[in-house]
């Protein structure tokens, strides 16, 4: 990869893109109706990307500031100067919001755009400019994003929605803080630093990893109920395994509050999300 395109890939966030995008066509996936045509997915799956993507951009646009103060991110592009922080960058972002949400219209209709809309909104709006330096509660409502992805691949097939793609909304907003506060024990001092209130900041490690074991405890037990809606076993299979992983290395994690057990963590809250999303397009595909 070029190092321009290392740096726009740095801005967007487009690894995260990537995963919100994978909850949106899970939510494809496990949604009762008749299958988009492949032009649609395709079409839904970009409109996803390109919000996120918005999305990212505007955030490291907005914390310049905390990014210079912090050792993981005083690289990003706008804190060395590579990309140049100007209001032209922010005409850039809205447009490719308005391609995103406009893409999703024309494609599928108004309910998957708005879903597509709310993700990025919830994310640049409601976590990066109202809560992230107010409140350790900011990963928890800013989590939402992702739940609106999987309802936006829902709403391609039925814009009424069904049970079992609220369910997997519901997983990805519980997900979210097992997943981040992990990640916050292992940068407390970086967060510490630039004053963000995350909770291992505001608590302390070992209260943020019981916090993080009881909302895991919760994931996992909503991962289990899509099972009794319809999903088959390949699904409760894929919960069953990810979500076992994952208490495994919270367990670890509640013993060892250390920022080499919470890396380890955070890396298991990926897999247990891979598995279950995998198991879920596949349980839909294969056995629906």
């Amino acid at each position: 990869m070029s190092g321009i395109a290392r740096q726009l890939a740095n801005v967007f966030k487009l690894r995260i893109g990537v995963t919100i995008t994978f909850t949106a066509l899970a939510g494809i996936a496990v949604t009762p109706g008749p299958t988009p045509e492949l032009w649609q997915i395709v079409a839904l799956a970009l409109a996803v990307l390109i919000s996120s993507a918005s999305a990212g951009g505007y955030n490291q646009y907005v914390e310049r500031d905390l990014d210079a103060r912090m050792a993981r991110t005083a690289n990003r592009p706008f804190v060395t100067g590579a990309i140049r922080h100007g209001p032209y960058f922010l005409v850039i972002i809205a447009l490719m919001l308005l391609a995103s949400v406009v893409l999703a219209a024309v494609s599928l209709n108004l309910m998957a755009a708005l879903y597509v809309f709310l993700g990025a909104f919830f994310y640049a709006v409601v976590y990066t400019a109202w809560l992230k330096r107010r409140t350790w509660l900011n990963i928890v409502l800013g989590g939402l994003a992702g739940s609106f992805a999987v309802l936006a691949g829902a709403a391609a097939v039925d814009p009424g929605l069904s049970a079992v793609p609220i369910l997997l909304a519901v997983v990805l907003f519980l997900w979210t803080p097992s997943h981040f506060w992990s990640l916050a024990i292992v940068l407390h001092k970086d967060y510490e630093a630039a004053g963000v209130p995350m909770l291992p900041v505001v608590v302390g490690d070992y209260r943020a990893a019981q916090a993080i074991f009881i909302n895991t405890l919760l994931l996992v037990g909503v991962s289990l109920i899509p099972f009794w809606y319809g999903m088959g076993w390949l699904y409760l299979l894929g919960a069953i395994t990810g979500g076992i992983f994952f208490l495994y290395r919270n367990i670890e994690l509640l013993r060892d509050p250390t920022p080499r057990k919470a890396m380890q963590n955070f890396h298991a809250s990926l897999i247990q999300l891979t598995i279950l999303l995998t198991a879920a397009i596949l349980d839909a595909w294969l056995l629906g």
